[in-house]
């Protein structure tokens, strides 16, 4: 205290002697500059340091006078110098009063100080650092304007417009100055300040200065305008309408300059804009305008520096608004190309591999941190994603926005909301759902995921044509589990109410698409689906356990409220979702258990669950239940009464072999529902039939899995195949024909499987009941009748040969024949399985069931009636049946024939045939008809072994007939140019060389000679003697090498040698001597062999060979021949399929 009265009677002495004696003190003052400097130092430290105020006081009035006194630059600059460093340490206004004061008296003082102050010293922008300055001068400025108009002290102006001056001068410097100062006032109070800036116009000329080339004063516009915006009159001015186009092109032009920070700065002001524009005022006037926007943007989002790109995703944001985009015509390509970028940016980010290192390791730190930043970036990349989602949702009510007017033709399709909307979804299928699948291994944010599912929900509305195919891949990918696990882990309580919503509506609207557009099921009812969508919409924002905890609410059988019941429901249906999609996130063998609980709850409450949440019950209990495991009966009666009360079981019925095992693994359920099911499983199984239907009857490809699933069922329960046959009479006839051919197929692949006479026994009671009920027209009765007929040609076909035919088979035979009597020509269709079926009993039975068989069926004259007519319309030009139905009307012929004769067995009804046609048809067969011919050869060689002498078959001549020659009386019912004719005919076939019509041929020819032979020894010599006959042999040899171990050519050699035709074989027989004896017979099937040995024999017997080596050689092979053929096998299979029609082989050959 002491010290500071001695300090002022000094400066009190001083200042009186300064200004007694100024002229002195001055003078002595400014001898030495250093002490004059080091004085007022000393007096402006203890003018800072005290806080008396009459000490203060007398400092100023002392430092005041001296400088004025002194005049000295020097003494000036050191005094605001000090002054500068005083307020730049001062962190309030307050701590620097004296200061200021100072400096108000010395301006006072020295007006000319004021330029200095604010030019070199920057003590206004130092000023407006404090808040009771910038509130004090911005109060002035606002007295100022208010009174200019009316009487405004001279010389004072408001701080805006001196600042607005400022920005208007040509010095960058003072512009950069200015901006600053502005910037420095609104950082105080945007809210209080900013008005007076706008109102001076400032924001106009800021944005004029964007296009400046200097960084410091782009970046001091950017700050300046970024404060500005936070003021509505900033926009409802029409500053940035006039503005924007200054800082699109500013952000083009600084993201080319190495500045970091200016980049982020630009973006944050373009963000700023673009977030708080009023939607009333248009931003972007013009298509053109908008393109360079979404470019800027785009170049910026793909910088390299994330920083940067996170302002940009901001902004992209935020640019992602209708009335950013409403300028017509909307620009959908470029819009891509900007969502593409942003979404690249953040692929690439998210693919950048992090050091993981040991915990607390700073490079694990390190890497958590990189997370949290990849996250943040993920969100604002996903907002702005949903933000695009929403402006193609927003577009949708805007026909004008549907399609561009004014774009080309050709690219109309690119540049339409629809291909931004497919776009939209591409895009989230391809980068969105990788990108957050990724982030999520490493972690979850709440945020993150929320935003991303109502990107998912909002697809399903943009996209509603893809809306079911998207639902199905999201449901496949896990996306129910993972919302159950995300309300489960994050949801719980009313914690995340908000992730709770967008998770329940994105399982919602899932759902209510999958339950829509079923891939395995029937669609629901509108009603049902109402039903369901309100189950959903109530029970799903409650649902927040885990599986565990599910399973047990499903089990839960203690007396189930109505809200606790919804829960269950809406659980069954996410777990019948998920499982039918591949997501099987809980316990096969607890989700059994679960589910049998929650049915046998609910038939004790007597409740029944909406159907929907049955078929997903029944489902879920076939998916679950193992091999070996069973339903209890309690459950199976459950299941069996409601689906009694079901009004059709296809709208519980879930395709898939599973579920057909359980209704017919319980004999409960296959009695009452087995029908319904086997028709619903073959009304759903398309491709897999399809398969089975183009394989042929001697392949064995692997079975598609379903259909492989139902034979096992059939092998072990062929009681099934009942049911199928029903099936075949009864459904329409698509399904009919799918069980026709699974039922062909099981039938071929499973010999070992004895079926015939349980599908023979019910299929003769089918067909007695359709014969009693439609009387003479049963082809009418059931359009699947040719189906069953086809069935059971084919189990008549797989049957093993002589086997003696019992009375089922014999009732059969007759129905058939019955059947086949009511039908015209017309019905190929019954009649080909028909005929083929009689065929197969005659020939693959033992010769007393033979001759019982044809008994049978001669003893029905419609059917021999039939038989004539058929045949009669074998060389009818028009009206013909099918060549596969002549085919089998021959052979049916022929063997009828062969068994009356041979058992002279009652004829009923005679048959006529046309004898000239016959031949005819032989010299000159129809094309592509090598069987109808090989049919007709049969028939005509059983003439022939029967000398035309047929009680039942009778040969007539055409026409009128001109009196035989003398020669042919003996050949009679033939003439020999019939014979050359017939004999020409042959040759011309067997130069076909089908094994089958050869087979045919060569029986023919044998029973021709043999005939000739008997009435005429020289004409069959000479037929069997014709040169054509040697052109014959040679064309047939000539088909390869061992061609003649052939059976066909060994027989017709056999013939000609037994007919002496030695010029026909002069060097053949030697030939085919030495090929037996270098050939390894043991691979020659029977047939052959018994030919060859056939041929040894007659050669033997003829006494053609004098060769006494080769006499050796040949008694050696016929001894070898004798002993394999007696050990040769007959043939597998001896009745064959060929084109529809049941051939037998040795009804052909022999």
């Amino acid at each position: 205290m002491l010290m500071l009265v001695r300090k002022k009677h000094v400066l009190s002495g001083f200042r009186d002697a300064l200004m007694k004696h100024a002229s002195l003190v001055v003078q002595l003052v400014a001898q030495d500059q250093r002490v004059c400097i080091h004085f007022i130092s000393m007096l402006f430290g203890l003018l800072c340091n005290v806080e008396d105020g009459s000490i203060t006081d007398l400092c100023i009035e002392v430092l005041i006078q001296l400088t004025t006194q002194l005049k000295l630059e020097q003494t000036i600059h050191c005094l605001l110098d000090e002054c500068h460093k005083e307020l730049c340490s001062m962190p309030s206004m307050r701590g620097s009063l004296a200061t200021l004061t100072l400096l108000g008296k010395l301006v006072d003082a020295v007006p000319a100080l004021a330029d200095k102050l604010v030019m070199k010293h920057g003590l206004l922008k130092q000023l407006l650092k404090y808040d009771l300055f910038v509130s004090m001068i911005m109060n002035k400025s606002a007295l100022v304007e208010n009174t200019e108009s009316v009487e405004g002290p001279p010389g004072e102006t408001a701080l805006p417009l001196v600042l607005k001056k400022l920005l208007l001068s040509r010095d960058e410097t003072l512009q950069v100055a200015s901006a600053q100062c502005i910037t420095a006032v609104l950082v105080h109070s945007p809210a209080k300040h900013a008005l007076a800036f706008i109102h001076a116009d400032i924001p106009e000329f800021l944005f004029e200065h964007l296009s400046s080339s200097s960084e410091v004063l782009i970046w001091s516009c950017y700050n300046c305008l970024i404060l500005l915006a936070e003021e509505p009159l900033f926009f409802s001015k029409c500053h940035t309408v006039y503005g924007i186009e200054s800082v699109v092109r500013s952000l083009q032009g600084s993201l080319r300059m190495n500045n970091t920070e200016l980049h982020k700065q630009g973006l944050l002001l373009f963000a700023e804009i673009l977030t708080r524009q009023p939607e009333e005022i248009k931003l972007f006037t013009s298509s053109a305008m908008c393109r360079d926007a979404g470019y800027a943007l785009r170049e910026a989002v793909s910088s390299p520096v994330l920083e940067v790109a996170a302002e940009a995703l901001k902004a992209i944001s935020a640019f992602l608004r209708k009335d950013h985009q409403s300028a017509l015509p909307v620009l959908y390509k470029e819009l891509k190309a900007l969502v593409k970028a942003m979404l690249s940016r953040c692929a690439d980010l998210s693919q950048t591999p992090l050091n993981w290192r040991p915990l607390g390791h700073a490079s694990n730190r390190n890497s958590e941190r990189a997370i949290l930043r990849r996250g943040k970036f993920l969100l604002s990349t996903l907002e702005g994603f949903r933000n695009a989602c929403r402006l193609a949702m927003e577009f949708q009510r805007e026909p004008s926005a549907q399609e561009n007017p004014f774009t080309a033709p050709s690219a109309e399709k690119e540049d339409t909301l629809e291909a931004f909307s497919e776009f939209l979804l591409s895009a989230c299928d391809s980068l969105c759902i990788p990108m957050v699948m990724r982030y999520s291994e490493q972690a979850t944010h709440p945020a993150v995921m929320e935003v991303f599912l109502s990107v998912l929900h909002s697809l399903f509305v943009i996209v509603p044509h893809m809306k079911e195919k998207f639902s199905k891949k999201l449901a496949a990918s896990s996306f129910i589990r993972l919302a159950l696990e995300l309300k489960a882990r994050f949801c719980s309580g009313l914690s995340h109410s908000a992730l709770n919503q967008v998770c329940s509506s994105f399982l919602y609207y899932m759902c209510i698409n999958l339950l829509s557009a079923p891939e395995k099921t029937g669609p629901p009812s509108q009603e049902e689906l109402s039903a369901v969508s309100e189950l959903l919409q109530h029970g799903l924002p409650q649902i927040s356990s885990r599986g565990p905890e599910s399973l047990a609410l499903l089990s839960d059988r203690q007396y189930v409220e109505e809200a606790a019941r919804q829960r269950q429901y809406c659980i069954l249906l996410l777990f019948y979702l998920a499982y039918i999609h591949e997501d099987r996130f809980v316990s096969k063998t607890k989700l059994f258990v679960a589910v049998q609980s929650f049915l046998l709850s609910l038939q004790d409450q007597g409740e029944h669950p909406p159907l929907v949440v049955f078929r997903a019950s029944i489902y879920l209990l076939a998916i679950c239940q193992d091999k070996d495991g069973a339903l209890d009966e309690a459950v199976v009666g459950a299941i069996r009464k409601f689906l009694e009360d079901t009004p059709d079981l296809h709208r519980v019925y879930t395709h898939h072999p599973l579920l057909l095992r359980l209704f017919l693994l319980y004999p409960e359920l296959m009695r009452r529902f087995g029908h319904r099911v086997l028709e619903l499983w073959f009304s759903w199984e398309e491709s897999s039939c399809e398969e089975l239907d183009g394989v042929p009857s001697a392949g064995q490809p692997t079975l598609p899995a379903s259909v492989a699933a139902l034979f096992h069922m059939l092998r072990s329960s062929p009681s099934i195949l009942l049911i199928l046959l029903d099936l075949i009479c009864s459904s329409p006839m698509d399904i009919a024909r799918k069980v026709l051919i699974v039922l062909k197929t099981f039938l071929r692949r499973n010999e070992d499987v004895q079926v015939g006479g349980l599908i023979r026994g019910h299929f003769l009671m089918i067909l007695q009941h359709l014969l009693v009920e439609h009387g003479s027209s049963p082809s009418g009765a059931s359009g699947n009748l040719p189906l069953l007929l086809s069935l059971l040609s084919l189990v008549q076909l797989r049957n093993e040969s002589e086997q003696e035919l019992d009375s089922m088979a014999m009732k059969l035979l007759h129905q058939v024949s019955k059947l086949c009597g009511t039908c015209s020509p017309a019905d190929s269709d019954i009649l080909q399985p028909s005929f083929n079926f009689l065929y197969c009993s005659l020939h693959q039975t033992t010769l007393g069931s033979q001759r019982r068989a044809a008994a049978v069926l001669l003893s029905s004259t419609a059917l021999i009636e039939l038989l004539e007519k058929m045949l009669a319309l074998t060389w009818a030009e028009e009206g013909s049946p099918r060549t596969g139905l002549l085919c089998s009307a021959w052979l049916l012929t022929a063997s009828f024939s062969a068994q009356q004769h041979q058992g002279s067995l009652q004829v009923h009804q005679t048959l006529s045939v046309e004898l000239d046609q016959v031949l005819k048809a032989l010299s000159i067969p129809k094309k592509k008809a090598a069987l109808l011919s090989a049919a007709i050869l049969r028939f005509l060689r059983t003439a022939l072994q029967q000398n035309f002498s047929s009680a039942l078959v009778a040969l007539l001549p055409s026409g009128a007939q001109s009196l035989p020659a003398p020669e042919d009386t003996v050949l009679s019912p033939l003439g020999t140019s019939q014979v050359l004719s017939l004999v020409i005919g042959l040759q011309n076939l067997l130069v076909q060389k089908d094994p089958l019509l050869s087979h045919a041929c060569v029986g023919c020819l044998e029973a021709l000679l043999d005939y000739l032979h008997a009435r005429s020894p020289d004409f069959a010599l000479h037929v069997a003697c014709q040169p054509w006959n040697r052109f014959l042999m040679f064309t047939l040899l000539e088909a390869g090498e061992n061609s003649f171990l052939k059976p066909e050519i060994l027989r017709l050699m056999t013939l000609f040698v037994r007919f002496r035709s030695s010029s026909i074989l002069s060097q053949e027989v030697g030939h085919v001597l030495q090929g037996a004896a270098s050939t390894d017979l043991s691979t020659f099937p029977a047939s052959t062999l018994q030919a060859l040995h056939g041929f040894f024999l007659q050669v033997q017997s003829m006494g053609l060979l004098t060769d006494h080596s080769m006499a050796q050689t040949l008694q050696a092979s016929l001894e070898s021949l004798s002993l394999r053929a007696s050990l040769a096998q007959p043939p597998l299979q001896d009745m064959l399929c060929l084109g529809g029609v049941s051939v037998s082989l040795s009804h052909i050959r022999d």
